[in-house]
């Protein structure tokens, strides 16, 4: 999971570099803390929070093959 929301946070961002995951994890839940510059957040979260939804999506479908409950939580 964790390398995946990297791979999507890089794709979209100017500074990949800037990109970090930190994983949380629980027994039956994981939390990925995403940090990026602050210059790319708009780009991360989109108009609406429409971007940030979709990257949950995907990585909530992911996470339904390992039966866990995944929260991906952009901070700053």
């Amino acid at each position: 999971m964790k390398d995946l929301l990297e791979f999507i946070a890089k794709s979209l961002v100017d500074n990949p570099g800037d990109v970090n995951v930190q994983q949380i994890e629980g027994e039956r839940s994981l939390i990925l803390e995403l940090k990026v510059a602050e210059e790319d957040m708009g780009k991360v979260i989109g108009k609406q929070g429409r971007i940030a939804k979709a990257i949950r999506t995907v990585v909530n479908a992911a996470a339904v093959k390992e039966d866990k409950r995944v929260i991906v939580e952009i901070i700053q």
